[in-house]
């Protein structure tokens, strides 16, 4: 009988370990190890040398079984890299309920629709919940099949038969367990075990893998992160359960561009795609009411119009409050730090409080801006211009500086129409009136006739 030997594998980056430590020595985290039992039987020697692998010349290998196909959304092949890859692994990530499930039945119903057998392969539901789901979806058909089953090595047959599934979805990889690991499903052992197992097949089979991983409570792929290495692409689908769109990421790609952005809505019939998300996020916006600003971001390679609100309200606590909601806290207080040396104000016993409307969570250093003017506009009560855009980065001398994408924001500013345009500027426009340098010269622009009961 094979023996079991106890270790400790971290759970962010599965490196083993022989005892307990609070840190681990190979990623630097703490308090990421945890007690597992791998075996300590070995293969027979003839099982390496039966599967023998000979190499070959690069040049005379056939692409011709790695031609891509699509997935059904075009704007969804275009980030994938032209499509789905046969042999290909995507992980995609997401909180519970977020809608991973309904996308990717989308894609399997699109693809079978297309003549390619798919497999849905869910350890989460039973069949009866798939078809239901695939139902209200309409996307049944014959080439669609299903299998519910929390063993891995229940699909081995299936990949590894005479007509396999060109794309295979596997929801979710941390219900699934392996024989070949100790434990309970989801623990690193048996995620890394699932993983491993299914590519391996899935690429000697030329079928398309498609992985759905939990995240943890901090918002990243849970299991180790060799599963992410080992994939081809990442892919992380975030936003509000109560709110009805979802932003899809790339965070890596093989075979086509990084770091892109889709935006979905949610309906009746699953996740819709958002066309042109330039002013989704605007709502029914007043533009009479102070403390409103609009702010031009980039997120991946799209240019978003948000609204950046701010409330300046006077404060009865010995240290008053500080809250953020879509922007970093410790960023608020930078930008109010700068705001009180540069401009001489006093926020000691001011409330203030700034958020991205509609629920968004971005992190483009062009929003420093937008948060500045609208700080200015709800202290001094003074509401901007309706059609006025503003993007900067501002720096720990007051200084306004260019950031990335200036050109692509400008342009897009003028399609929407937005007037005044209010940036750092450039080398092509120093002495242009729609540029600002310093805070200085901003409330010189727009807070110059500011109420005199405000004035510090």
């Amino acid at each position: 009988m094979a023996k079991l030997k106890e270790i400790y594998l971290c759970t962010n980056c599965g490196t083993q370990h022989s005892q307990w430590k609070g840190q681990c020595s190979q990623c630097k985290e703490w308090n990421t190890l945890e007690l597992s039992t791998v075996s300590t039987k070995r293969p027979p020697a003839s099982h390496a040398s039966n599967n023998t692998q000979t190499s070959c010349l690069l040049s005379e290998v056939s692409t011709a079984q790695g031609i891509t196909y699509s997935c059904g959304l075009e704007a969804l092949d275009r980030i994938l890299g032209k499509g789905l890859i046969p042999g290909a692994a995507v992980l995609v990530g997401g909180e519970p309920g977020i809608g991973k499930s309904t996308l990717l039945l989308q894609v399997a119903g699109a693809v079978s629709l297309s003549g390619k057998q798919v497999l849905y392969f869910s350890g989460e539901e039973s069949l009866v919940q798939i078809r239901s789901r695939a139902e209200r979806l309409g996307m049944l058909n014959d080439n669609l099949f299903a299998l519910a089953s929390s063993q891995v090595e229940d699909a081995f047959n299936i990949i590894e038969g005479n007509n396999p599934p060109a794309l295979m979805i596997v929801d979710s990889i941390q219900t699934l367990s392996s024989q070949r690991a100790e434990g309970l499903a989801g623990n690193v052992g048996q995620v890394r075990a699932v993983a491993s197992e299914l590519m391996e097949r899935c690429k000697k089979s030329n079928t398309t893998l498609v992985l759905v991983g939990h995240v943890t409570k901090e918002g990243v792929l849970a299991g180790p992160r060799l599963i992410e290495h080992m994939v081809d692409t990442v892919i992380s689908l975030e936003g509000d359960r109560r709110q009805m769109f979802r932003l899809l990421r790339v965070l890596k790609n093989r075979f086509g561009p990084n770091q892109e952005l889709l935006i979905f809505q949610m309906e009746e019939k699953g996740l819709a795609l958002v066309e042109d998300p330039s002013t989704y996020f605007l709502g029914a916006r007043d533009a009479s009411l102070s403390g409103t600003a609009l702010a031009l971001a980039i997120d991946g390679q799209r240019t978003l119009a948000v609204e950046v609100q701010a409330l300046a309200a006077r404060s009865f606590l010995t240290i008053p409050r500080r809250a953020g909601l879509g922007i970093d806290v410790n960023r608020l207080h930078l930008i109010l730090a700068v705001l009180e040396k540069r401009l001489k104000l006093n926020f000691a016993q001011t409330d203030l409080y700034a958020k991205v409307g509609a629920g968004l969570k971005l992190s483009d250093p062009a929003l420093d801006l937008a948060i500045v003017v609208s700080i200015l506009s709800s202290f001094y009560d003074i509401p901007l211009p309706e059609r006025a855009v503003f993007w900067g980065e501002l720096d720990l001398n007051g200084q306004i500086r260019p950031v990335p994408g200036q050109n692509l924001r400008l342009d897009q500013a003028k399609r929407l129409g937005y007037d005044p345009i209010i940036h750092p500027p450039d080398e092509t426009e120093k002495n242009s009136k729609s540029s600002v340098s310093t805070l200085q010269e901003l409330q010189a622009k727009f807070f110059a006739k500011k109420p005199r009961q405000n004035q510090q």
